[in-house]
């Protein structure tokens, strides 16, 4: 019977014992797989590992049985493996997207509140075009630290204050610890140009300064806005 020379075939190195079969190749690549995994895998950490009844490790992940702990490192280097890793995280992404996290609430900072702030209103008539406006100085000398007034202008059906009126119009101006105060003005139509209409905080006099000039129209502001009230819209 004849015998295959292995030392001697085709590709081999002289005193090599042949090229080495798929088998053996395999092997070779199983062992130095479950080298790197023992180098970077915590084994203790890892959610798919479970010792089931028999003494055998299963993978919960690819449903695959392994003799031992270093067979079942050198699985979580192959390809099946790494794919369905993959594929699970892609769709826990997914599923992340689909149901987003409740938005979660952030208490309103409660301030105690100091009072009503003091105020003038001034109305002014352009000598030249006869446009009129209105400027109002609110006073805050104990207002918060790094604490600028804001205002808001807002129709009157947005208050719960009193019955909604089309011909008013409401201006909220707030800063803490000082209450909202609102004033009713004219609902005209305001000139909102950088020239006519400007708000200004002056930290050092603690006054803030805001001027409200109305296009010039058949309808003309009336009288000066009644004083200013608590307002809780």
């Amino acid at each position: 019977m004849n015998q295959m020379d292995f030392q001697n075939r085709a590709g081999s190195r002289a005193g090599g014992g042949g090229v080495a079969s798929w088998s053996d190749a395999n092997i070779e690549r199983r062992e130095r797989l479950k080298k790197l995994a023992l180098e970077t895998i915590d084994i203790r950490k890892d959610p798919y590992i479970t010792k089931n009844h028999l003494g055998t490790f299963e993978c919960r992940l690819c449903l695959t049985l392994h003799t031992n702990e270093s067979s079942y490192l050198a699985h979580t280097q192959g390809k099946k493996h790494q794919t369905n890793l993959a594929k699970r995280q892609a769709r826990e992404h997914k599923d992340v997207q689909a149901f987003p996290q409740p938005k979660i609430r952030i208490p309103k900072k409660k301030t105690i509140k100091i009072g009503r702030p003091g105020y003038n209103v001034i109305k002014q008539k352009d000598a030249e075009t006869g446009q009129k406006s209105l400027v109002f100085e609110i006073e805050y000398p104990e207002i918060e630290p790094k604490t600028t007034p804001r205002f808001r202008l807002m129709s009157t059906y947005e208050q719960k204050y009193e019955a909604p009126d089309d011909r008013y119009q409401m201006l909220l101006i707030a800063a803490e610890p000082y209450e909202t105060v609102a004033f009713k003005i004219p609902n005209n139509e305001i000139d909102f140009s950088k020239e006519k209409h400007f708000n200004d905080w002056n930290k050092h006099t603690g006054i803030y300064t805001m001027q409200i000039s109305y296009k010039q129209s058949k309808k003309d502001p009336k009288a000066i806005p009644p004083r200013p009230t608590t307002f809780n819209p």
